[in-house]
């Protein structure tokens, strides 16, 4: 099977009193990119958020969003900071002494001042935070995967479709390659005739021009490389995998054999055919670009 390079996965999971929603989605991309969105209370799971995806996931542009909500009561705690209430503390009777003032400060005046109380999260298990995170995370992977291998067919089919009207375009040209020799045979030996005012042709000099002429627009190489080419790729999407660059590489091949056989060309059905062909392989590759 392969797979596209455009998918979707989404998964939420709550357990013990939390819950993490993971969302996937991706177009096509050279290489695997990753860009990840969470809170920062997750930030120490990206390394292993991504060492995960790495699984499931070989090429494309992959944005990944994951939210974070705790449910537990006394996630917080109040921490009075002693030190920070002593030094404000000297600070204000220094204050008092230096410039004759009230000594008039009061617990309530003094707890408002910064970082004399500060709220704090409660330790959670890294471990069992990794584990429900991961089972989220690898829901979401899964179905972002069954998403492409979904869209993977579909391009699939498409595929096909296109090669095989391209093998039906390439045995056109194969049998009327031979006929374009045949007529201009037919005309240079009628010229030759109109010309001497005679039906006496030198068929030795008749044979040595006609066979430069098939040799100049002789496309059979080309034909067989191309034909060749065609059936690789089938056999590779059929085999499947991670097969997107060798086809891209394949499909540049193919447009370099019909650039080839339209500069030979000295025909007007098969200028239009290889036109054709150019056209289909320009599709397959469009297509090519989005198989991981």
């Amino acid at each position: 099977m392969i797979k596209s390079m455009t998918g979707f996965g989404r998964c939420e999971i709550v357990e013990n009193n939390r819950k993490f929603t993971v969302e996937m989605k991706s177009v096509n991309h050279r290489y695997l990119d990753v860009n990840i969105k969470m809170p920062k209370k997750l930030n120490f799971f990206e390394s292993a958020i991504r060492s995960e995806l790495k699984n499931y996931i070989s090429r494309g542009k992959v944005d990944v969003f994951i939210s974070y909500e705790d449910f537990s009561e006394n996630t917080t705690s109040v921490r009075y900071n002693r030190e920070v209430a002593e030094e404000y503390l000297g600070y204000l009777r220094r204050m008092a002494e230096e410039f004759g003032l009230d000594d008039d400060v009061r617990v309530s005046t003094l707890s408002k001042f910064p970082e004399v109380f500060t709220m704090e999260e409660q330790d959670v298990d890294e471990e069992e935070l990794w584990k429900e995170l991961r089972k989220a995370l690898c829901g979401a992977a899964q179905m972002f995967v069954e998403s492409r291998i979904t869209e993977g067919e579909h391009l699939k089919e498409d595929l096909v479709g296109k090669l095989d009207g391209m093998l039906r375009l390439v045995d056109f040209i194969s049998g009327r390659s031979p006929q374009v020799v045949a007529e201009y045979r037919q005309r240079l030996e009628e010229k030759v005739k109109e010309l001497l005012g005679d039906n006496t042709v030198d068929e030795a000099r008749l044979l040595t021009e006609v066979t430069i002429f098939a040799d100049k627009v002789c496309v059979d190489e080309e034909l067989v490389r191309l034909r060749s080419h065609i059936e690789v790729t089938k056999a590779a999407l059929s085999e499947g995998g991670s097969i997107g660059r060798k086809l891209d590489f394949i499909a540049q091949e193919m447009n370099r054999e019909a650039n080839t056989t339209l500069s030979k060309s000295n025909d007007l059905e098969i200028s239009n055919c290889a036109i054709e062909l150019k056209t289909e392989i320009e599709k397959v590759r469009e297509q090519i670009q989005n198989i991981e």
